[in-house]
């Protein structure tokens, strides 16, 4: 299957993307942020819908307006923990938007459903590169603000009594998650984004207490979902979504059994 151009980019930009999400998806569910997550990669397809209509790549719609709403969401501090009503409304509101975008250039309809459950076969070497920029800058992003991020998630009171400084930190944070489920999405689709952000990171979160294995582990589960679905879907002839969910949905029910049994099936 390497012989073909369309599946090495599809692997590359699979294994970028997994690993982004993988690591950046470790901090959201330890913060208990999934939700906040899933509104952003719907607000990322009214930008993509808008970016078509305009004339715009719609990778970079769907960055620019999750970037917006990540940042919007992140300026709320620590009290975004909660506002599910809020975030359900923005994510009602930002489908409604991209439907709206769609009835406007109807020419447009026909990629809605690659951006709705993706279509990794079909990313170019323009997007290929703007999704390694975007892994570079979101990876950087996040190692720069790791400590007091880490800090803030297990215990915010004391790290807001020590100075750090919450609502910074989790603006920030919000952003490099709406940079990461823009990535997702050309992969997944705005649909299935929890598949590769929340799927491999609650997993790993279940199988161990250790920081810096759990991140590892988050980042290894992604990358062999995505790479082990992306070779089922080339051999079944099933899409590409279906494959990486069905394997980022079996790893969790896994994890669920009693850890001596889940343990022994892993390895």
């Amino acid at each position: 299957m390497f012989d073909y151009d369309f599946m090495v980019n599809a692997f590359v930009a699979a294994g970028i993307v997994a690993l982004v999400a993988g690591i950046v998806g470790f901090f959201l569910v330890l913060r208990g942020q999934t939700f906040a997550g899933h509104a952003l990669s719907h607000t990322g397809f009214a930008g993509a819908t808008g970016a078509g209509l305009v004339g715009i790549p719609p990778l970079w719609g769907m960055v620019g307006f999750a970037l917006i709403a990540g940042i919007g969401m992140g300026a709320l501090g620590e009290r975004l923990t909660g506002r599910d009503v809020a975030i359900g409304v923005i994510l009602a509101l930002s489908l409604g938007f991209g439907l709206l975008f769609l009835h406007f250039y109807t020419s447009y309809a026909a990629q809605a459903a690659a951006l709705l459950f993706g279509n990794v076969l079909a990313v170019d070497q323009p997007t290929l590169w703007g999704l390694l920029g975007l892994g570079i800058v979101s990876l950087g992003s996040l190692a720069v603000i790791a400590r007091p991020l880490l800090f803030a998630s297990l215990q915010p009171e004391l790290a807001e009594a020590k100075g750090v400084p919450l609502r910074l930190v989790s603006l920030m944070f919000m952003a490099i998650v709406a940079l990461t489920v823009a990535a997702c999405a050309q992969i997944v689709g705005v649909l299935l984004v929890f598949t590769l952000m929340v799927g491999p990171a609650a997993t790993a979160v279940r199988l161990t207490t250790r920081l810096g294995l759990g991140v590892a582990l988050a980042a290894a589960l992604a990358l062999a979902e995505a790479w082990l679905g992306l070779t089922f879907a080339y051999y079944s002839d099933w899409p590409t979504s279906f494959w990486i969910t069905a394997l980022s949905s079996g790893a969790y029910f896994v994890s669920l059994l009693p850890r001596r049994i889940s343990s022994t099936i892993i390895r």
